[in-house]
């Protein structure tokens, strides 16, 4: 009689420092240049490996299952052997697996298929390392790594977030701007969530938002067919192949065997949806600053044409909505300034509170997305279906003592605290003004062009009693607001040609 000496769960320190060998292992090879390349690299080596238990889980439970990947391409049949190695592993992952799982074909329209599942996530696969001794090492160590409990899983998965968390870092200096984690559960915990609801965010990246949104309303479940449906109602858009292919394994990890992840341009997306395809919640941090081409401006109704990515995507989520539908979404105190007739901006958020009420603006301080951008942001929430009688303004203040946040001293999760407490529960019941909240009727910011980069009235903002670089900042943000109209005009007199 044999025993398994293997630990029933895995803990987090043997994972951990399974996951350092793996990427010490990476960085001997040649082929692979930071995390940008290893930790993708690693993400579809494990996707496999975790991909391979649920469908030995599958066929416990149905021995009449068909196999979603057929023999020699199965993790088993090549991963688990180490005479398997060099150059002979290199050119069968290279020329054989990696085409064989992008051509992967399941039933037409059939999201839950994990053969189409399959295919979408390794269409841009590609294996970078260059050496095949190395190659089989990283292979050997993601075989030592288990999911066959919720424990391991669990486990995986914090670990598998600190590494993205680390990635994210690096890409930021690509223009990638990602949520901190405690804004994401900020934003979801606010838009109360229930079962049966339909949730996007169409700019999913690494999948925060609906990994929060999941672990939100999975305490909930009770039944397998809810937590199907819970599947299959969180959802997400991403266009860029990397921030795709690690979405779908931070899901996987964390419980949804088919994640229900589109690769595609969302504001095409969403201007081609019908009325089928709208949803309860969206939840966001759609990119601002970037310059969408034309063919997709074009798509967007006359006197809405803009080349700034955050505008579109405010825009093209108000038609997104189900009536009634809640969307929290995150933007730049840019695109809260921009007011007048002929702004685009200011005609969107014009859009924005006649047909939904906008009935709260979480002001964020300076440094929250630290290292990628200094720029302030805000969190807007708001419901369709009613214009908006007024807007209720919270200010999230500094660390006391800090000016703002930096990438060694991020925000923290209970520094929302109060203002959960404020908030008055999902009916926003006994809010009250002063300190750091105050409320501006509809009527009024109409007037003022749609501006709602509002200062707080309830503090002293003298100019006596300001710094010098306090005053120049605000320069220096004014500057930055006249050239992004101007970027914006200058865009719209070119699509007028």
């Amino acid at each position: 009689m044999t025993s398994d000496t293997r630990p029933a769960t895995t803990s987090r320190a043997r994972l951990a420092s399974t996951i350092k060998s793996a990427r010490d292992t990476m960085r001997k090879d040649a082929g692979l240049n930071g995390d940008l390349d290893r930790l993708p690299q690693l993400s579809w080596l494990l996707f496999l490996k975790a991909f391979a238990q649920r469908e030995q889980v599958r066929a416990t439970l149905d021995p009449e299952v068909v196999p979603a990947i057929e023999k020699p391409y199965r993790w088993e049949d090549w991963a688990t052997n180490p005479d398997f190695s060099g150059d002979e592993l290199k050119s069968f992952i290279n020329d054989e697996l990696l085409p064989y799982l992008a051509g992967l074909r399941g039933a037409a329209g059939d999201a839950d298929d994990p053969r189409n599942v399959l295919s979408m996530i390794f269409r841009d696969v590609t294996n970078r390392m260059q050496s095949g001794t190395l190659l089989r090492d990283l292979v050997n160590l993601v075989e030592q790594i288990h999911f066959e409990s919720s424990d391991d899983i669990h486990t995986m998965a914090f670990l598998y977030e600190s590494i993205l968390k680390e990635m994210r870092d690096a890409a930021g200096d690509s223009g990638e701007f990602y949520t901190p984690r405690p804004v994401n559960r900020f934003m979801v915990q606010q838009s109360f969530l229930k079962l049966g609801e339909s949730i996007l965010d169409p700019a999913c990246g690494t999948g925060g938002f609906l990994v929060q949104a999941y672990e939100e309303l999975s305490p909930q479940l009770r039944t397998a067919a809810q937590r199907a449906r819970l599947h299959s109602n969180v959802r997400g858009i991403e266009k860029e192949p990397l921030p795709y292919l690690l979405a779908s394994m931070n899901m996987l990890l964390h419980g949804i065997g088919a994640p229900r992840l589109v690769r595609e341009n969302a504001l095409l997306q969403m201007r081609d949806a019908t009325t089928a395809d709208r949803v309860d919640v969206v939840l966001t941090n759609p990119p601002f600053g970037g310059e969408e081409e034309r063919s997709v401006v074009q798509k967007f109704p006359p006197g809405y044409r803009t080349h700034e990515t955050s505008w579109l995507f405010l825009h093209a989520i108000l038609d997104q909505l189900k009536r009634h539908g809640r969307c929290a979404i995150v933007l730049p105190n840019g695109s809260l300034f921009a007011s007048g007739e002929n702004s685009i901006g200011a005609r969107i958020k014009a859009k924005l509170m006649k047909e939904c009420d906008l009935h709260t603006i979480v002001r964020l301080p300076q440094g929250v997305f630290a290292p990628y951008t200094q720029i302030p942001a805000n969190l807007l929430f708001f419901e369709k279906g009613r214009p908006t009688e007024a807007v209720w303004f919270y200010e999230i203040p500094p660390p006391e003592g800090r000016r703002g946040y930096t990438k060694t001293k991020p925000m923290r999760v209970e520094e929302f605290d109060p203002c959960v407490e404020w908030w008055g529960g999902e009916k926003r019941e006994g809010r009250t003004e002063g300190g750091n909240a105050w409320r501006v009727p509809a009527a009024e910011i109409a007037k003022a062009g749609y501006n709602l980069d509002l200062a707080n009235p309830h503090t002293d903002a003298a100019l006596d009693h300001r710094s010098p670089e306090d005053l120049v900042n605000d320069l220096i943000k004014t500057e930055r607001e006249i050239l992004d109209l101007l970027s914006e005009l200058r865009a719209q007199l070119a699509d007028e040609r």
